[in-house]
């Protein structure tokens, strides 16, 4: 039976207030070993860091890509096909095509074609998926710091985005930055929904 060439897919800052949601895709080989490669939300900022650099060192040129969507993409089409977008723009630059996409979670709009099958928690399942997991992750943490240094006032070194408490206080304090999601609950009325 032929062996697809397949590549994992994941996002980082779906649940954010604030800063872009960044997808990463990467071509995998099932004889590729990483010692400690694992869903990136149990990894501290230091080993997801390490992890990416060894990746990045085994990795050939065109099998990872990141792509992302804005805020303002984010309100106007919604968070969910927003995703859709950074992973479809992540996936494009990948060279050679892959013929099977293994992405993490429950839901995925198809690209151009490419055969796809999702997988819940396929992050700390499939190498694949783990290795996008870190590469879209230690990408949205470089931004929110990047961004942080610009915006202060909301703490972004720290809590990169998500509705920390912090966050929200800093919201009510200075109001929403060009950065910020409008579409997103924010205000102390809104904050008991569900984000």
């Amino acid at each position: 039976m032929k062996i697809l060439l397949q590549a994992g897919v994941d996002e980082a800052g779906r649940g954010c207030l604030a800063g872009p949601v960044v997808a990463a895709a990467v071509l995998w080989s099932e004889e590729y070993r990483v010692k400690g490669l694992t869903d990136s939300k149990v990894l501290s900022h230091r080993q997801r860091e390490n992890l990416r650099e060894q990746l990045e060192a085994l990795l050939p040129a065109g099998h990872w890509a990141i792509g992302s969507a804005s805020p303002a993409e984010i309100d106007e089409v919604n968070i969910l096909q927003a995703t859709y977008l950074a992973m479809h723009r992540a996936i494009g630059q990948l060279k050679p095509i892959p013929e099977l996409l293994l992405v993490d979670g429950n839901r995925f709009k198809p690209y151009n074609g490419i055969e796809h099958r999702c997988e819940v928690k396929g992050d700390a399942r499939f190498q694949a998926i783990s290795a996008a997991s870190i590469f879209a992750k230690t990408e949205r943490d470089r931004i929110m710091a990047s961004l942080h240094a610009e915006h202060p006032n909301y703490g972004w070194d720290r809590n990169k985005g998500y509705p920390s408490l912090g966050h929200r206080e800093a919201l009510e304090r200075h109001g929403p930055c060009a950065w910020h999601r409008r579409s997103f609950a924010w205000k102390p009325s809104q904050l008991r929904l569900e984000l």
